[in-house]
């Protein structure tokens, strides 16, 4: 149920988060301290009766993605993980409301992204992928007008990062002395065996040449103090190198800050008179 511009401008914009982890925590807190004009009206949670002492106070609390239908709102933004992008966002956009991702491997599933932009097409609304934990997507994006011959996308973090991952059955993740590329194949099949950890990787490749053609290496590195991406392209654009080094959340050290940062800027662009 989308709210008219003039009743927007008055109250701001009104969300609704799905899920209340580290991501969505952290992002609601910047909002809140750079006093962007929004409403969180509604946040989705598995567990209702689960004590909750932070949640913003005027938001109800959801369960099932039907009673999206019940809430006045313009964006839903999703921060609960890959099981939750297509009940909810199928919900989302048959209400006619944007939806924002940050679970992007959900994509790798065949069919889910052709299935759930024909629904956009649809209903009018639109399907948001921020850059997350990446930088230099824009450029990415832009290129891929003219063409891109080859994206590569290197995710290098320390072995405790990829513990619970397949990476465990990969390399010894325990005795390693210097850097080991344990997985290198496309951004469909990262994201589809390290989904928590490759998530970037769909970003990287919806941008640019696709999940089919974008390269990706894993790697776990002993000496590395902090996840580092590394994306290089080239095509009739010229060349494209970008290194981030990117800080965890304090709320979650396994969540890197930026992909909060990402989604405040993603919701502020919907607000500001100029975007950039």
């Amino acid at each position: 149920m989308s709210t008219p511009a003039a009743t927007r401008e008055a109250t701001g914009l009104r969300l609704v988060l799905v899920g209340w982890g580290a991501i969505a925590r952290a992002t609601a807190r910047l909002l809140r301290d750079r006093g962007t004009r929004v409403e969180i009206v509604a946040v989705a949670v598995r567990d209702p009766t689960k004590p909750r002492s932070d949640l913003p106070p005027e938001a109800l609390l959801l369960t099932r993605p039907r009673e999206l239908g019940q809430i006045e709102a313009e964006m839903v933004i999703e921060a609960a993980g890959r099981h939750t992008v297509v009940p909810w966002r199928r919900a989302a956009l048959e209400e006619g409301l944007d939806f924002v991702v940050t679970s992007v491997s959900a994509f790798a599933e065949p069919g889910v992204l052709d299935g759930l932009t024909e629904l956009a097409v649809r209903t009018g609304a639109q399907i948001h992928v921020p850059p997350g934990a990446l930088g230099g997507v824009d450029a990415l994006a832009a290129a891929s007008a003219i063409g891109i011959d080859t994206v590569e996308h290197n995710i290098i973090k320390p072995p405790q990062a990829w513990l619970g991952t397949p990476a465990e059955n990969l390399c010894d993740l325990h005795a390693l002395t210097c850097a080991e590329a344990f997985f290198s194949g496309t951004a469909d099949e990262a994201a589809s065996r390290f989904p928590q950890n490759a998530n970037a990787a769909l970003t990287t490749a919806l941008a640019g040449t696709g999940p089919e053609t974008t390269r990706v290496t894993l790697i776990a590195d002993p000496d590395a103090e902090d996840n580092r991406h590394e994306i290089r392209a080239d095509g009739r654009f010229g060349e494209l190198s970008v290194i981030l080094r990117n800080k965890p959340l304090d709320e979650n050290p396994k969540s890197s800050a930026l992909t909060a940062l990402n989604l405040v800027r993603c919701i502020e662009n919907r607000l500001n008179p100029v975007v950039i």
